[in-house]
């Protein structure tokens, strides 16, 4: 009620600076929140050994020989690795609203909309629930990427006894009031509301692809998603929220290396350092770029961040950057080059894995020359994340998760491909 008062009281204000208001009735489209109750959202998770199709792919994790697949609002698939050539899925997890995962010391966090949920993964092919963080993420809402406005007040309205987990999009027919200045108010028959938009891993860790928003580091979880940054205290396998700061907007993906953490927004890579407090980041430096997607990794003091147009990420540019990140607080981009559509990334023993046009390896010799160092390229394919661990790449992409041996980069392999639900078993070319 507070907001609809200030927002009244600068109507009334403006009133008396302008006497060019119109009212005018506009017809626009707005997601519309489809409730669950918290009682059976929290009642949702069920791990089972019935093996689930994966049709959708998403965030991906490596922990002892298994492959954990984030299905986006779904739940996570659970891969058994141990012989890359045969993968076989073992069981699956339903997570509502799950989008993002981390692993350590043998336990597994999940996000699950507004909740965190917790599992024992002493026999990783066989999830147990631990527990549940409630309201870690109160702020949590299902993805919009239809680029329509969503209806605030009702999410709010809702959130004491109910979760969205999911949009309707509806038409409406509204009164607004308009000024000389080009502002906008609606008008709800009593009051003036807002029009909201949504933007939209001694320990033992798991591997998390480059597009994910969990990062781990020193028994402490941190989570971002859009200009939130939430630390998560790890102790004895229970997550405990200790800390939430703002960070840049609409963050997308967090890297942790060495004392630092690395976070991916649509304009630029921000630096944040944990030599001092690890329940409270401090900002040491941004880079800005043009506006586009971009996760982030890092290795031998190389940041390679990789921008993509397309769906939400903005304009039209696409191309990966390498920046010289020795120096925390004066980063300095190094080069830049064109790409087609780059998404996740892995750099492993000087060799850098693309997800670009399909898969593109790269040599790791100068930032200068990396274009005339392609070792191979796979395409045909619209490759989404990496994973490189001990010379085994785990690629997921939309028809499926291809896996290679770049044990000697002279003779990539490709030793399996696990195929989607709908995706066709299709041996990929390689044109190095």
């Amino acid at each position: 009620m507070k907001k609809n008062l200030l927002i009244l009281l600068s109507l009334v204000g403006l009133c008396a600076c302008s006497d060019s208001l119109t009212r005018e009735v506009v017809t626009y489209k707005i997601n519309e929140p489809v409730f669950m109750s918290k009682k059976d959202f929290r009642q949702s998770v069920q791990v089972t050994s019935e093996v689930r199709k994966i049709e959708n792919y998403g965030k991906i994790c490596f922990h002892k020989g298994f492959l954990y697949i984030s299905e986006p609002g779904v739940g996570l698939h659970v891969l058994d690795n141990r012989k890359p050539e045969n993968p076989k899925l073992v069981a699956f997890v339903e997570i509502v609203g799950n989008a993002d995962l981390a692993i350590e010391d043998d336990v597994l966090y999940a996000d699950s909309y507004v909740d965190m949920v917790y599992f024992d993964l002493s026999n990783p092919a066989k999830p147990v629930v631990k527990g549940r963080l409630e309201d870690a993420f109160p702020d949590a809402r299902p993805a919009i990427e239809n680029g329509y406005a969503f209806d605030y007040e009702r999410c709010r309205s809702g959130a004491k006894d109910s979760v969205v987990v999911a949009w309707n999009l509806g038409e409406r027919s509204e009164e607004f009031i308009r000024n000389d200045l080009g502002m906008i108010w609606h008008w709800g028959g009593n009051e003036y509301t807002e029009m909201i938009m949504d933007s939209d891993k001694g320990h033992s860790s798991g591997l998390n692809g480059s597009m994910s928003r969990f990062g781990l580091h020193k028994s402490h979880l941190y989570v971002v998603a859009n200009n939130r940054m939430s630390i998560f205290r790890l102790s004895d396998g229970t997550p405990e929220k200790k800390n939430e700061i703002a960070v840049g907007w609409n963050v997308e993906t967090i890297f942790s290396y060495g004392d630092n953490l690395f976070l991916g927004t649509p304009t630029g890579l921000l630096i944040y350092s944990l030599k001092g407090d690890l329940l409270q980041p401090n900002f040491e430096s941004s880079l800005q770029h043009v506006y586009g997607c971009d996760p982030v990794v890092v290795a031998d003091n190389l940041a390679y961040v990789s921008i993509r147009s397309g769906n939400i990420c903005g304009q039209s540019n696409n191309e990966l950057i390498i920046i010289d990140v020795s120096d925390v607080r004066k980063p300095r981009k190094l080069v830049s080059y064109a790409m087609k559509n780059p998404k996740g990334l892995a750099v492993d023993d000087r060799t850098l894995f693309l997800c670009d046009d399909g898969l593109k390896i790269y040599r790791i010799t100068e930032p200068g020359k990396l274009l005339a160092n392609l070792v191979a390229h796979y395409p045909g394919m619209d490759a989404f994340d990496v994973i490189a661990y001990e010379k085994l790449l785990m690629l997921i992409a939309d028809k499926g998760i291809y896996q290679y041996d770049y044990s000697d980069l002279n003779s990539v392999r490709e030793l399996s491909f696990f195929p989607m639900a709908k995706a066709p078993l299709k041996k990929m070319k390689n044109n190095p």
